[in-house]
């Protein structure tokens, strides 16, 4: 898998960025720039979805690059059901609190 910073510069070439213009987009510095692509910089959220809406193309795209991403459009469904399942056992962990505070007249 290729590192999130080469998705970005791959990215960025196929925009026809120079890393200097890429950084002035960004309001940041070029040598900031450079190492975001590099991989030396750890990338929060809020500067991932801002090259994301920068450069116009998803975050998933600059996380995973193009790599195929049905396998994790599967994950994800898999990762929703199990959510799905959590929220239900957790509903019903809240009922049978309730019914043991109206035993104990709480």
């Amino acid at each position: 898998m290729k590192s999130i910073g080469e998705n970005i510069k791959k990215s960025r070439v196929a925009l026809g960025l120079s890393q200097a213009a890429a950084a002035k987009k960004l309001n940041i510095s070029t040598p900031a720039f450079c190492k975001i692509e590099t991989g030396q910089t750890d990338l929060n959220i809020s500067r991932l979805l801002q090259i994301s809406k920068t450069f116009k193309i998803p975050v998933m795209q600059l996380i995973l690059g193009d790599a195929d991403q049905s396998s994790s459009s599967e994950e994800l469904l898999a990762l929703k059901k199990e959510l799905l399942e959590k929220d239900e056992a957790i509903n019903k962990l809240r009922k049978k609190v309730i019914d043991l505070y109206d035993k104990l007249g709480m």
